[in-house]
């Protein structure tokens, strides 16, 4: 049987400088297909393009995230598939979570994003009403954090970000307490999967809710990222790059500090200053 496969491979490239060619060894991020099923009702409900790696915390999040479990309880069993029809290529891009008996999840808003691509992660969700609908309450304000600890973000992300030192080409979704210490860390070729890795892990180590915690995407906040840390009662969100609209007005709905274009000394706030802790 084929082993797990691994986050990155080894490539030959080509090296063009200064009008002169030599051949080198390279690594690149892997990308390969998962599909996540569910046993009970027996269902595929995505299949998204991911690095391996933290799997099982990809499919969690994923179905946290969507709204499909709620709790530790929810879930019976997560494992690879062990179809002796599969060979060993693809059982290791198959994950069957099988379901407490007697719940009866709303499958319909997932027949919309069947497919998930690394580049855009689940597309074409409604709107703010979509999170409205599951009750995802409003954020308290809790303690404030210093612009210095802010500051201090990127560069503990990018210092932590160990498979992007070898390949260059994975994004990375990070989670600070409110002192700027690093909790976790993952990474993947999808920005939304690095996230769904993320609250995945927090879900199966019981530490959801993530109110006194701080969540940074090496990207930029889309509606997606927002809607995944609702979900998961982040109380502040930063991304190096800038927010989109529905972004911004997502978390203004529900009370979360968002941060963009967090570079250096300098980050603007879209909503929520009132976590960060300024001088008069």
């Amino acid at each position: 049987m084929k082993e797990t496969p691994g986050s990155k491979i080894k490539s030959q490239v080509w090296v063009v400088e200064n009008s002169k060619i030599r051949s080198r060894s390279d690594y690149l991020a892997t990308e390969e297909p998962l599909e996540i099923r569910l046993i009970e009702p027996k269902q595929t409900v995505a299949i998204t393009m991911r690095t391996p790696g933290a799997d099982f915390d990809l499919a969690i999040g994923f179905l946290y995230s969507e709204g499909i479990i709620h709790r530790q309880e929810d879930v019976e069993k997560i494992a690879y598939c062990v179809d002796p029809g599969l060979d060993g290529e693809q059982r290791y891009n198959i994950i069957n979570v099988s379901l407490r008996k007697g719940l009866q999840p709303n499958l319909a808003p997932l027949e919309r994003h069947f497919f998930t691509t690394s580049a855009c992660g689940v597309c074409g969700k409604a709107s703010i009403d979509s999170i409205k609908i599951r009750d995802c309450p409003m954020i308290s304000i809790g303690r404030k954090v210093t612009p210095e600890i802010i500051y201090s973000l990127p560069d503990k992300l990018r210092s932590a970000q160990g498979i992007f030192t070898a390949t260059g080409g994975l994004h990375a979704s990070a989670l600070f307490d409110f002192q700027g210490q690093l909790v976790k860390l993952r990474e993947d070729v999808g920005k939304h999967n690095a996230l769904d890795k993320l609250i995945g892990s927090a879900f199966l180590a019981d530490e959801l809710p993530l109110n006194e915690h701080i969540v940074m995407v090496s990207g930029r906040a889309s509606f997606e990222i927002l809607q995944k840390c609702i979900a998961a009662g982040v109380s502040i969100v930063c991304a190096v790059s800038a927010p989109s609209s529905l972004a911004v007005a997502v978390a203004k709905e529900f009370g979360i500090t968002l941060i963009g274009f967090l570079r250096g000394q300098k980050f603007n706030i879209y909503s929520g200053f009132e976590r960060i802790s300024l001088k008069s």
